[in-house]
């Protein structure tokens, strides 16, 4: 607005002829700026499986025109990609999903480009565009899964309680602490365990109790994974639980021979000749009955070291010269 104050003279006497005009002049705008966005690249996340209609970010546009006169200025907002997924109010901007049960293991981003347009949208109007990255973030809504539902897993004998044979895995699509899960024994066993490593997600096996590969040499036992967090949104008629088995094999260890008794004690008659029969000792070795045992003698004469009083002949006991007194023990 401009305001001009005019008057008239007499040009040879400079005499006022007229009192004071006063003129206002007001520029009319004519639409010469575009609409302009803050950023040219906007971001944003919604939750996956959200409902139709659900909202996501508001992006605004501004324009230099007089807000005030004509259309100049007054925007109308309109999505050019993005569909079926989005829709944008076209008055205020604001994005919100268009489609149901947009799945994230599906597809997670998407660019959605989002124009302003001048003139309340009509056709000379002059737009704006910006782009929206929008990611879908992560819900709870898919159940963990063996790939394979048996496993088998071998160890020896000789691993000490408390330590992991084996690791199994089940899948869980979902990310963060939507895919944390927990591994279980069905009813519990009495030589296995088994735990959840945090960091892998892995079932590790592990031994409770001494296994003895001539006592038992197969197990097999039932495990369960179930996710630790639940969405209650997601629950019904889903089962976020999964079943395998695993079959656990034994080898064998060498081990030594077992006497059947220890100490043994026998006792012989200080005048009983080299020669004479003793006595028996018996061993048997733990990792087949019907192996052959030998058996040695290892201690000596007291009074004449190095020389052995006592013989073997099989597992019999046989006096190799006479001696009063003696102590002794066997090997196997």
């Amino acid at each position: 607005m401009y305001t001009l104050h005019a008057k008239v003279l007499d040009r040879n006497t400079n005499a006022e002829l007229e009192p004071d005009t006063e003129f206002n002049i007001k520029i009319h705008d004519i639409n010469d700026n575009a609409p302009r966005f803050e950023k040219e690249v906007f971001y944003a996340s919604v939750p996956e499986m959200s409902e139709v209609g659900t909202s996501v970010v508001t992006v605004t546009a501004t324009d230099a025109d007089d807000q005030t006169y004509g259309n100049s200025a007054k925007l109308v907002y309109s999505i050019l990609q993005g569909q079926p997924y989005f829709s944008v109010d076209s008055e205020n901007g604001t994005i919100k999903t268009a489609l149901p049960g947009m799945d994230r293991e599906v597809k997670e981003h998407y660019q959605v480009v989002i124009q302003a347009k001048d003139m309340a949208g009509q056709m000379g109007g002059l737009s704006g565009t910006t782009t929206v990255s929008i990611t879908l973030s992560d819900v709870n809504d898919s159940p963990p899964r063996f790939a394979n539902h048996s496993f088998r897993v071998t160890t020896v004998e000789s691993t000490e309680i408390g330590g992991a044979i084996g690791r199994i895995k089940a899948d869980d699509p979902d990310v963060g602490h939507n895919a944390e899960m927990e591994y279980s024994i069905v009813g519990g066993h009495d030589t296995f365990n088994i735990i959840t490593d945090q960091a892998t997600q892995e079932g590790v096996i592990i031994i409770k109790k001494a296994l003895d590969y001539e006592s038992k040499r197969d197990y097999d036992f039932r495990v369960e994974v179930k996710n630790t967090y639940l969405d209650a949104r997601f629950i019904h008629g889903v089962q976020f639980k999964d079943y395998a088995t695993v079959k656990v094999t034994v080898e064998d260890v060498d081990e030594p021979p077992v006497f059947a008794r220890n100490p043994y004690i026998i006792e012989v008659h200080e005048d009983t000749a080299a020669g004479s029969f003793v006595g028996v000792v018996l061993a048997r070795d733990p990792d087949a009955d019907n192996k052959p045992v030998k058996y040695v003698s290892q201690n000596m004469d007291p009074m004449q070291a190095g020389n052995y009083f006592l013989g073997f002949y099989g597992s019999e006991l046989i006096l190799t010269k006479d001696i009063r007194v003696w102590n002794i023990s066997f090997t196997s």
